[in-house]
């Protein structure tokens, strides 16, 4: 299996300090600061990457399960939330909320929340982070 890799630049203090991050593919650059992670400056910052990577990751193996069960999706749509708060001395991610919705003919709700479940727990993103809260909540369209 391939290894992937991103890249991260820090300049400065944590406040006054400033930096860039990148894909390894080259797919995506971008600038983060103390202002776009802890205020709504513009720029990215490492949980909404990490927002991205868990909507991805849990996408496709949610994708993967229905396809086993013998729904495969027509259209599979997640939004993951990623909540940091100020822990003790520091910082910590404390919760992450998938939010997905699917159009997957001829499947019940009982049926897809379960094959949701069963993804949330399965996908590899998920279990790099299993030291964080994650929440999901799934419907189907339609």
């Amino acid at each position: 299996m391939p290894k992937r890799s991103a890249h991260a630049r820090w300049e400065g203090t944590l406040q006054q300090g400033k930096g860039t991050m990148s894909l390894g593919s080259g797919a995506y650059e971008g600038s983060y600061s103390f202002a776009t992670r802890f205020e709504d400056a513009p720029g990215t910052n490492p949980e909404e990457l990490i927002g991205a990577a868990h909507a991805g990751c849990f996408s496709m193996a949610l994708s993967m399960l229905l396809e086993k069960a013998g729904h495969p999706p027509k259209e599979i749509e997640t939004t993951a939330d990623v909540t940091i708060e100020k822990v003790g001395d520091g910082f910590k991610i404390t919760r992450i909320e998938l939010s997905t919705r699917a159009d997957v003919p001829g499947m019940d709700a009982a049926a897809f929340e379960e094959q949701a479940n069963a993804a949330k727990e399965g996908c590899p993103v998920s279990q790099a982070l299993a030291g964080t809260q994650i929440h999901l909540s799934a419907e189907l369209k339609g």
